[in-house]
């Protein structure tokens, strides 16, 4: 039976609900504020010294951050849904594709490509977009169906140019090319091959791209390309340089959604990232990131949905339970993750994080008892503090429209103080969690915090070492979930799986071009 402990005041920011009968309730203190937090960087400062320099001397593009890309204006507003082509013969085989046109989908692959068909069957699709190459043709003709509109074919989104590397097994280029191949691996950004940058090469041909897309006059766009260049369309169109290449995860036919809206002043649109990587197969499945074994994971679950919500601007100043839907979507999730051995459950002290978060550890516990031994499996229930920032969103501007939470434009509506308030408490909470992640240095651990939509979208923002102008750049959904690997350890760069997945809520999921807020706006 869960131990309810009250909550602490003061300093602390985690104490443990043990589930062990055995072990009390006990406080952990954390001395948040000992020192200032500083974002942790993905390179050591030997790395880093070493880029400056080795920059300097061969000329390297700098890569500057910017919270929205610079595209040509819009009329309406646009959503583009990308999609990676399907297994082929040559991702089964271990070889090096690149832009080379030798391999097909294999049987699996042609089997996702249905899945995905199905997945997007209802969707109202203007145009598609696809490469010339027969993987990602054949996935985008599987996709499209029986649609009247014809696919345009860009030579631009083909798969990155990877020139003598193309067509080696990946042991054959580590032996061939020694000291590349492993520049390829560890700093991809400044690979140099044959004369060639690839990957820059491949973010100045991804914004060329999306110059084109942007152009065309529909409003529901289909793109159907390749692992490396979905990469660069995702960074490029929220802001994210080469040094985000292998961080936002592609996986064969997982679909990306991104969100463009049109600027008043006829700017720029806004940009946002709806969803990254929705798979056909389930998120959590064991398996590699960017093609590393990862045995450390955070995985961020919006609670369910919460009473009165859809009428509520994104302020949730009184503590709501969550309504029939919530309670739904949190079982959903605890269903999700029941094949995932979970160490320990953080949630956000509000009262639907701690129903979600009692959901998901029920699951986990029936889980254990399905087998032979019928051991009970001990984790450790927290709360965490610094994941309430529904309490700073309170006070909105009192000029200010009401906006529904994270749809375009939300952030207007709050103080830049509040903002900078919740951004720095959020990047308190990121810590915490790496820390705990840290506290098992052998075997898997798995973490799995739950909270607002709000707070997650902050904790994606300093996982990629961004600032808080980038909360606009994300959007969330209550009972979605968020994956973020650490191949490298908890130490090292963390790699995002997949960002608002939904499949598994089943027919209360979001559909993928449904519009969100009405017929103007998706």
């Amino acid at each position: 039976m869960l131990t309810v402990a009250l909550p602490l005041f003061g300093g602390d920011n985690l104490f443990i609900l043990s589930k062990n009968p055995k072990v009390f309730s006990k406080c952990v203190s954390l001395n948040r504020r000992s020192s200032p937090f500083k974002i942790r960087s993905s390179l050591s400062v030997e790395e880093i010294e070493k880029r400056v320099d080795r920059s300097a001397e061969e000329g390297e593009l700098s890569s500057k951050l910017q919270p929205s890309a610079s595209f040509p204006p819009i009329r309406v507003a646009k959503r583009v849904v990308l999609v990676r082509h399907g297994q082929s013969t040559w991702n089964e085989e271990g070889r090096i594709q690149g832009s080379s046109d030798f391999s097909v989908l294999t049987q699996k692959g042609e089997s996702q490509a249905e899945t995905s068909r199905q997945m997007l069957i209802d969707d109202a699709f203007d145009i598609c977009f696809s490469s010339p190459l027969i993987r990602s043709k054949r996935t985008a003709e599987i996709i499209w169906g029986a649609r009247k509109e014809g696919i345009i074919t860009e030579a631009e989104l083909r798969e990155i140019d990877l020139y003598s590397f193309q067509g080696l097994l990946k042991h054959e280029g580590k032996a061939k090319f020694g000291a590349a191949y492993r520049q390829w691996q560890i700093d991809a950004a400044n690979f140099n091959i044959d004369g060639h940058y690839p990957v820059r090469e491949l973010w100045a041909r991804a914004r060329s791209c999306w110059t084109k897309i942007l152009a065309h006059e529909s409003r529901s766009v289909l793109v159907v390309a390749h692992n490396a260049v979905n990469q660069a369309l995702v960074a490029t169109a929220i802001g994210l340089g080469t040094e985000y290449f292998r961080i936002l995860l592609q996986s064969n036919c997982g679909a990306s959604v991104l969100d463009f809206t049109p600027c008043l002043d006829g700017g720029s649109p806004s940009i946002c990232l709806n969803r990254l990587n929705q798979t056909p197969n389930s998120p959590i499945a064991a398996g590699s990131s960017g093609g590393r074994k990862t045995s450390n994971r955070i995985i961020l679950v919006c609670h369910g949905a919460v009473q009165g919500e859809l009428e509520a601007a994104i302020s949730c100043a009184d503590e709501k339970p969550m309504n029939m839907l919530g309670v739904i979507q949190s079982q959903k999730t605890a269903e999700l993750l029941l094949d995932l051995k979970v160490n320990t459950i953080i949630s956000s002290p509000r009262m639907a994080s701690i129903e979600t978060a009692n959901a998901i550890s029920r699951v986990q516990e029936a889980a254990d008892c399905l087998g032979a031994d019928c051991v009970p499996r001990y984790m450790e229930m927290k709360r965490m503090r610094d994941l309430d920032v529904e309490n700073i969103l309170q006070q909105p501007k009192k000029d200010a429209t009401k906006v529904p939470f994270l749809q375009s434009d939300w952030l207007k509506e709050y103080e830049d103080e509040a903002i900078s308030r919740m951004w720095d408490q959020s990047g308190w909470a990121w810590k915490s969690l790496l820390e705990e992640l840290s506290s098992d240095s052998e075997g898997e651990n798995v973490i799995v915090a739950v909270g607002h939509p709000v707070a997650h979208v902050a904790l994606i923002g300093h996982c990629l070492n961004l600032t808080k102008e980038w909360l606009g750049s994300f959007h969330l959904d209550a009972g979605s979930v968020s994956v973020v690997d650490f191949p490298d350890g908890p130490a090292g760069r963390g790699v995002i799986r997949c960002i608002n997945y939904t499949a598994h809520l089943g027919r209360w999921s979001i559909p993928i071009t449904r519009s969100t807020l009405n017929d103007e706006e998706f």
